[in-house]
């Protein structure tokens, strides 16, 4: 079970983002919003019933604009609503230009953070320009070291390849720099323009363009190729860890397990219903000093849990359980039983210990491959 908390203030807007942030320098705000973080946990005490937290991921926006003693306050409202595992992982979303020897230490001493997920983007500084980061290469290898330097050694660092005009040069590029700070986990994902983004509105403009499937399948060829030649295990489409740093939070979503969001925007997931909060601080903050939880909710269909299944088993290195297939879904089984059995013979889909799993050549069109086995 892992509660995830969202923090959707931000310092700036990067050019791609599309996740539910604003810019704001208001401490008045960012303090209402805290309170409701709190009151709203209060709140939601019994969403996942006598079940042990065994994960908290603080995401954004950026979460380490609030300060130290803010965090605090909420972990301190979470540790009292829920009970905790022993040998729990806690999360917090952060970027390089944030991680001060002062903050790191703040962190470590003041709060029960174990975590880091550092948003390094690249290590070009023209490129982290072109995305509005305010970061820049020496300061994301600065950032680096100041964590390990107080402690922080469970660290993940996103990367971002398919960017308007990147060669695979420049990417592979950064594959070695990143490979060379010691890091143990690597989340990577290919760039795609979303509405209502600045690279949205280029796009619309043509001031910029996607790159061409064929260069951006090479990037993700030669990400799995670096991985695999440095020890990553490939457990996810995006994701690669060394040995005992699967990101553990990450991992319960696409495993199927319940999960709790808090804070304006966030998702939540019984077993049986999603909801999510509204997209929207002031609203947020308003109705949660009311009581009242703003939230939206949907009962998933038997159809929707079969979809799940599939699509979240097959983005793993487990894939999806033959059994549970047999066992749960027959019907929707038998719809697409077929399919599967072409996509074994194209060499997409292999069978593994009572799994079916995507070959390495199903990875690179893994998301045609959950089209073709969806039900509706």
């Amino acid at each position: 079970m892992g509660i995830y908390i969202h923090i959707p203030f931000c310092s700036s807007k990067c050019r791609y983002c599309d996740f539910f942030s604003r810019v704001v320098n208001n401490d008045e705000v960012k303090a209402n919003y805290v309170n409701a973080l709190c009151k709203e946990i209060e709140l939601q005490k019994k969403y996942l019933g006598t079940n042990k937290i065994s994960t908290i991921y603080l995401g954004g926006g950026t979460p380490t604009v609030l300060k130290p003693s803010q965090l605090n306050r909420i972990f301190e409202a979470v540790f009292k609503v829920f009970d905790l595992q022993k040998d729990n992982e806690i999360t917090i979303e952060v970027n390089p230009e944030d991680l001060t020897l002062q903050y790191l230490q703040d962190l470590k001493n003041y709060t029960p953070i174990n975590r880091l997920s550092i948003g390094l983007q690249s290590f070009s500084d023209e490129e982290l320009s072109f995305m509005n980061r305010k970061h820049s290469v020496e300061t994301s290898q600065k950032a680096i070291e100041n964590a390990q330097k107080t402690g922080f050694y469970n660290i993940t660092g996103d990367l971002i390849f398919g960017l308007p005009s990147q060669t695979l040069e420049q990417w592979n590029y950064n594959l070695k720099k990143f490979i060379e700070l010691n890091i143990p986990h690597l989340s990577a994902y290919s760039l795609t323009i979303e509405e209502g983004t600045v690279f949205g509105l280029w796009k619309k403009k043509k001031r910029i363009t996607e790159i061409d499937e064929e260069l951006s399948l090479k990037m993700y060829q030669k990400l799995i190729e670096k991985s695999e030649e440095n020890n990553f295990q490939h457990y996810e489409i995006s994701n690669f860890a060394k040995e005992g740093f699967i990101a553990r939070h990450n991992f319960s979503y696409w495993t199927g397990e319940k999960y709790l969001g808090i804070g304006a925007s966030a998702h939540s997931f019984d077993g049986k219903t999603r909801q999510w909060n509204v997209a929207n601080i002031e609203n947020y903050i308003k109705s949660i000093q009311q009581n009242l939880i703003p939230a939206e909710k949907e009962t998933l269909t038997e159809a929707d849990k079969f979809n799940e299944f599939i699509l979240t088993g097959l983005r793993t290195y487990l894939g999806v359980k033959i059994s549970r297939l047999e066992d749960e879904f027959a019907d929707f089984y038998r719809q697409i039983r077929k399919n599967i059995e072409e996509l074994e013979n194209k060499g997409f889909v292999e069978k593994k210990d009572n799994h079916f799993v995507l070959t390495k050549n199903g990875k690179f069109v893994s998301d045609a491959i959950m089209s073709e086995l969806m039900v509706v």
